[in-house]
């Protein structure tokens, strides 16, 4: 009987001590200050750990709403993605930031940060015509919203890059109609060709995408 009640007493004693222990390690992982989980952003981003730097991103931005390193954790988070090219979360990063910190004075560079990581991410998604439309939209409208903008000419750049690869597109669908004898469907892309302006242009293309060549 007092063999049995010991072994009770020390099932309970381990049981608690467990718990205690793990407890204590979840209650570790909680209320740091913002300065602590801004310097694990910044480790972790120097070693490539980008999906434990979101981690910590989410720890800052829910215990320390009002914190001013959150500006400064979005954009740094934002650039890490876009050079990873990981542009949808680069993207994520800085809509946010321009939504909770963008001012007269700083919209013009977020939105074209924004601009330049649509841009980035045609390279990878080589045939997504979606985003190369969209950022051929978001491209003209930056241009008519900050007609003075330093960053213009390189905006000029991407559209001619981005006209180029629209022209790359529709030459690849026209011929592909015609090898399909869908002669009506490879007409709309033919005169969609014959009113681009770079229709003279030649584009060389790669086996790395239609796309890769034109936004090196």
């Amino acid at each position: 009987m007092h063999i049995k009640i010991l072994l009770g007493l020390l099932f309970v004693l381990f049981f608690t001590t467990g718990c205690a222990d793990k407890n204590k390690k979840i209650d570790e992982s909680f209320n740091k200050p913002a300065a602590h989980w801004y310097k694990e952003i910044i480790k972790n981003v120097k070693i490539g750990s980008l999906d434990k730097a979101d981690d910590v991103y989410a720890s800052l931005s829910s215990e320390h709403i009002a914190s001013p390193l959150l500006k400064e954790a979005l954009m740094i988070l934002a650039r890490a993605h876009s050079e990873n090219d990981e542009h949808m979360l680069a993207r994520f990063y800085i809509d946010t930031y321009i939504k909770r910190y963008a001012k007269s004075t700083n919209v013009e560079y977020l939105k074209y940060l924004k601009l330049k990581s649509n841009f980035q991410a045609l390279k990878k998604a080589n045939r997504d015509q979606k985003l190369m439309l969209d950022t051929i939209k978001n491209a003209n409208s930056y241009l008519k919203e900050f007609p003075t903008s330093s960053y213009n000419p390189l905006v000029h750049t991407m559209l001619t890059k981005l006209y180029l690869a629209e022209l790359t597109l529709n030459r690849n669908i026209a011929e592909l109609y015609k090898k399909t004898d869908k002669d009506k469907a490879a007409k709309i892309y033919e005169k969609k060709i014959a009113s681009s302006w770079l229709k003279d242009t030649p584009i060389e293309l790669t086996n790395q995408g239609i796309f890769s060549n034109i936004f090196d």
